[in-house]
């Protein structure tokens, strides 16, 4: 069969609850789930012919997208669907539909495994596939091929020919030991040299993840699709993963794993073999603050780490509890500390509005946000998100009189605003604090005057200048 798989554009994206501007400096990412599906195909099924668009980064109008797939052959499409994205994903839907009727048009990912009731109901959609999606969409494409029975393949919705929602079952995740068997994401399905950030220190970019699964309970964070069991990829096999980047002309990476430190002697031999092979790699890496210690600093600085993003979320004990982020401030100071002894730079997030929080809980946020001094950080409005526990609290306690994202999922109203937790403040209260937030951070005289020596190329110089005078000018009340 012949499968086209689809990065949607993003015109309709809900903001979540942030200033427009916080999300415009992003550069684009590789779309590496739709990657994964394709390099699965590519070497364990190539019989199936699959093509992969990416109308972000193409920066495809849906006028131009519907053009580029007018000259494609495909009988099969697929979308990635994320909440946030879903007005962008039926839109792609429609014109996938309109150019092509009899396709089967399938949906994956976070969305379809929190409401795939909701959304197998849209006429558009013929499949949903939950969970982890490459074995499962590969063996779905077998069957719609052979004409054979769907009922054996665990995680699938659909409708049968009299319109019954039928649902195979929930799928297994895919265990460790098969991970380390997958085929690399297909990167060169896409035109990989246009993938941008505006931390990384040579283009292109790429992502990475190399763990599946996040063991920690955050309760503003939920990735049904994943679960919560930790599964990671061998050192060798994450190395080779990075060969085959360097072979396409990709030095730089994003590795996306939730928490990349969890295991200490498995990030230490992934650090040994970067060094022992001298491979020519910049990376950044996501880590908890309760997960690193000075030694395994020290080997991610020698093998190339640039960068740690680190969540540390608020400024106080209470809020802290709240979120369930179970580290403390002080050790947070110290690791970053250690972590810009090594010379590499630091990126902390911060959220504010959380449930209990008050005026002065956001204004010590600010400070510790100053006192930890990070190279960057980013703040944002806390959006209960669906699933997550934070928003089935406000549910339970009546703080949201109705079930907001469920019906969103039902309806898909461009209108949508997504919720914020309403206890103390409202939305544009909370906007005009992140605003001013970003202004304490980044136009400190000594803060800018650090960054500025720190430029490395004038490529480096236009992407920072632009963020930065973004922020300059932002206006608060």
């Amino acid at each position: 069969m012949k499968v086209l798989l689809i990065n949607p554009p993003s015109f309709n994206e809900l903001m979540g609850n942030n200033p427009e501007i916080i999300e415009s400096e992003r550069g684009y990412n590789p779309p590496l789930g739709l990657l994964m599906l394709a390099g699965y195909l590519e070497e364990r099924n190539p019989r199936h012919k699959v093509t992969v668009i990416d109308a972000q980064v193409e920066e495809l109008s849906y006028p131009q997208f519907e053009e580029r797939i007018r000259a494609i052959e495909f009988d099969v499409a697929g979308i990635t669907a994320m909440t946030f994205t879903m007005l962008d994903v039926m839109e792609t839907a429609r014109v996938v539909k309109k150019v092509n009727p009899e396709c089967k048009l399938v949906l994956g990912g976070p969305h379809v495994n929190l409401y795939p009731d909701e959304t197998i109901r849209f006429d558009l959609i013929d499949f949903l596939v939950l969970g982890e999606g490459e074995i499962l969409f590969s063996n779905l494409l077998d069957h719609l091929e052979n004409h054979k029975s769907l009922e054996s393949l665990k995680g699938l919705v659909f409708k049968d020919k009299e319109g019954k929602i039928v649902r195979t079952g929930l799928p297994g995740i895919i265990s460790e030991d098969v991970l380390n068997t997958l085929p690399f994401p297909a990167r060169h399905l896409t035109p990989y040299q246009k993938y941008s950030s505006l931390l990384a220190k040579r283009m292109p970019i790429t992502t990475a993840f190399t763990s599946r699964g996040c063991p920690y309970r955050c309760s503003f964070c939920n990735r049904p699709h994943l679960g919560k069991q930790f599964r990671a990829l061998s050192p060798i096999r994450v190395v080779e993963e990075f060969k085959a980047c360097i072979k396409l002309g990709i030095h730089e990476f994003l590795i996306y794993d939730d928490t990349f430190t969890i295991r200490k002697e498995r990030v230490m031999e992934i650090c040994r073999l970067i060094i022992s092979e001298k491979l020519d790699v910049g990376f950044d890496i996501r880590a908890r603050v309760d997960t690193l210690d000075e030694e395994m600093l020290r080997m991610l600085k020698q093998a190339g780490c640039r960068g740690i993003h680190y969540g540390i979320e608020a400024g106080t004990p209470k809020i802290l509890e709240v979120l369930k982020k179970g580290i403390d401030l002080e050790q947070a100071k110290r690791i970053m500390d250690l972590t810009r002894k090594y010379k590499m730079q630091t990126l902390a997030y911060f959220m504010i509005g959380s449930p209990s929080e008050t005026k002065e809980d956001i204004e010590e946020t600010f400070r510790v946000a100053r006192w930890l001094n990070p190279d960057f950080i980013h703040l944002t409005i806390l959006t209960p998100f669906p699933g997550t526990p934070i928003y089935m609290e406000g549910l339970e306690k009546g703080v949201f009189p109705e079930d907001y994202w469920r019906e969103f999922a039902r309806q898909l109203d461009p209108k949508f605003q997504p919720p914020h937790w309403p206890q103390y403040f409202t939305r544009e209260e909370l906007s005009q604090m992140i605003i001013r937030g970003y202004k304490m951070f980044y136009t400190r005289p000594s803060y800018m005057i650090k960054k500025l020596f720190s430029i490395r190329s004038f490529g480096e110089f236009k992407r920072k200048a632009s963020a930065g005078l973004k922020v300059f000018f932002m206006k608060h009340n």
